[in-house]
């Protein structure tokens, strides 16, 4: 018997999402981000799952863009992290690619560039994440620069928000009045929000979008946000008993001994471990679900299992399943109790993890 673990995808709620997003900006064209495997839901069968509907995707380098390429999208696809070196201006060429520039040195590798076909291009503004981009003062001469270069097409403008997620801080409003100052006599389409300030900031939606975290059905947003509620958990990541054993009050659970039982204890193990992904800093009382009834995490984390509190679980048994982050168990509650972000725990997805997606078109 395969051991139980598995990661299932619903791929017609990332369908969903996508649509969601465009209703949100319904004049803005919107870039589905997959960078990262598509946030460990597997970046090919989500670019398939959108390659009908989708305006283009993003991904943060050359790598992730030749695979979606050799899967058969044809999509246009933006590289978040641009250039790392004048050698991938030929693969950029070759797979009509869109780089980001957000600085002097990859500007000056494009004009010296000499494409079979003209180069697309988003060119990057820091207004105030401090991350990457061209300073405010050096934006103008940097579009100036790359508009008179023949080799470039079309010139999208961008930035990105630091704090989109606090919807009443003032930095993001602060970050966006900085971008429309500078841009204003600037002719070229623009591009501000991401999952949060699709949410949250109507004024940033601007002509493109890039949804990122909000496809996968998680909330961008620190704290609940009523057009948040309507996302629902792409990624179910489940398992099942292996063991169940009774345990005494004053005994201790695990390596360690971090948990020492209160009461006499029904302990379950599971066959998932931090190799898997799994947070290794989940703490007592971290969300975990048992035949569909929430109940609690009891001792340290190990290589490949866990160890759950039955009690109050009633009858159960080996082969029960258990919901590690999904419908039940909200990933973001597991990540707080990790002193982590739901985008770590689907990234940190082991390879040995099997993947199932549902809803293929």
């Amino acid at each position: 018997m395969a051991r139980p673990l598995r990661a299932r995808i619903d791929l017609d709620a990332v369908r969903e999402h996508y649509r969601f997003a465009k209703r949100l900006a319904p004049r803005a064209r919107a870039l589905a981000v997959v960078k990262a495997n598509a946030y460990g839901h597997g970046a090919i069968a989500i670019a398939r799952a959108l390659a009908r509907e989708a305006d283009g995707f993003a991904v943060a380098c050359v790598e992730e863009a030749l695979e979606l390429r050799e899967s058969g999208i044809s999509a246009p696809i933006l590289l978040l992290d641009g250039i790392f070196s004048p050698a991938e201006l030929p693969l950029i060429d070759d797979a009509r690619l869109t780089p980001v520039v957000h600085s002097w040195p990859q500007l000056e590798w494009l004009r010296q560039a000499r494409p079979r076909h003209r180069i697309d291009c988003w060119l990057k503004m820091d207004s105030g994440m401090h991350r990457m981009g061209f300073a405010p003062t050096d934006f103008a001469p940097a579009y100036a620069a790359l508009a008179e270069c023949r080799q470039i097409g079309t010139i999208v403008l961008m930035s990105h928000f630091a704090r989109a997620d606090e919807p009443e801080h003032p930095f993001t409003a602060r970050q966006l009045h900085c971008f429309e100052q500078v841009c204003q006599h600037l002719s070229a389409p623009r591009s501000l929000a991401n999952s949060a300030a699709l949410l949250s900031c109507a004024r940033s939606h601007a002509d493109w979008t890039r949804p990122g975290i909000m496809l996968y059905g998680v909330s961008p947003m620190l704290h609940p946000h009523p057009l948040a509620a309507s996302l629902r958990p792409a990624m179910t990541l489940e398992t099942a008993l292996i063991s169940v054993r009774e345990v005494d009050a004053g005994e201790p659970i695990g390596y360690g001994g971090r948990f020492v039982c209160e009461r006499p204890t029904r302990v379950g193990v599971a066959a998932v471990g931090y190799a898997d992904g799994y947070p290794r800093h989940a703490i007592d009382g971290a969300p975990v679900a048992v035949k569909g009834q929430l109940t609690r995490l009891i001792g340290r984390v190990s290589m490949d299992l866990i160890t759950i509190d039955l009690n109050g679980i009633a009858n159960a048994a080996i082969g029960d399943p258990v919901e590690l982050w999904g419908r039940q168990v909200s990933a973001t509650a597991l990540a707080q109790a990790s002193g982590t972000i739901a985008y770590q725990l689907f990234t940190n997805l082991n390879r040995r993890v099997p993947v199932v997606y549902e809803g293929i078109a």
